[in-house]
């Protein structure tokens, strides 16, 4: 059976008004937001305790990739209320600072003769990816950013990592459906325009209606003023008479 496409659900402006937008996406709620503002702050710790303050370009890059996550995250899911080629444009560009980041932390460790810790394999990754898991929020994690040292807070890095990108995949494959099936800011405005022409014509032929059944009326009262007025001359012709 072919596939038929699915209906554009359309927002709605306060007087009923289609409109061409998408709902917003609040990308506060989102965990994987969250967990890339958690991974700013982190690094921006990371590259304090553990990096030269200068003459070293991983710094910057580190700082800058971890940037580059949340702000595209909030760039794409805000333009996409627009644009769906936008957003996925936007995410694949998170995504991506994303896998540089984590690259990195896991560079550092490689480089410092330190363990990178395994889901399974480490009793402490165990406790860390659950703790991770369970928190998206910079507050709770804020504490441990001048306690932790360096092996664990890579490690903390790269779990946070590890689910942002799944997150974020996710999310992307969701949109690419929603894309396939809804169509873009092209196919809304179609529909909008669409839906408000046929309401138009509803609006008018609802009218043309009621001034049908109007004349209708009208008619019939100027027979009965007819009828009536010929009673009357004919009431006064027997008076006379």
């Amino acid at each position: 059976m072919p596939n038929h496409p699915k209906p554009v659900a359309l927002q709605r402006h306060e007087d009923g008004v289609p409109s061409v937008l998408r709902k917003a996406t609040v990308y506060t709620n989102l965990h994987f937001y969250r967990k890339s503002d958690v991974l700013v702050q982190l690094t921006k710790a990371f590259c304090e305790r553990f990096l030269p303050k200068s003459g070293d370009r991983t710094v910057d890059q580190m700082v800058q990739a971890s940037r580059s996550v949340k702000q595209n995250i909030v760039e794409g899911l805000t333009d996409g209320q627009t644009s769906f080629a936008v957003e996925l444009k936007l995410l694949g560009i998170a995504q991506g600072s994303n896998r540089e980041l984590l690259e990195d932390y896991q560079d550092y460790l490689k480089h410092h003769g330190l363990t990178e810790w395994a889901l399974g394999k480490s009793p402490r990754f165990d406790d860390l990816h659950t703790f991770c898991l369970e928190h998206s929020d910079v507050e709770d994690y804020r504490p441990y950013f001048y306690r932790f040292p360096d092996e664990d807070m890579a490690n903390c890095a790269i779990c946070l990592c590890h689910m942002v990108d799944k997150a974020l995949s996710s999310f992307i494959a969701r949109r690419d459906r929603e894309f396939v099936e809804e169509g873009g800011v092209r196919e809304r405005m179609m529909a909008a325009r669409l839906e408000h022409r046929g309401t138009q014509k509803e609006v008018i032929e609802t009218q043309a209606r009621e001034i049908e059944t109007q004349a209708r009326e009208i008619e019939r009262l100027k027979a009965l003023v007819a009828s009536l007025q010929q009673e009357i001359a004919l009431l006064r012709g027997r008076q006379e008479g």
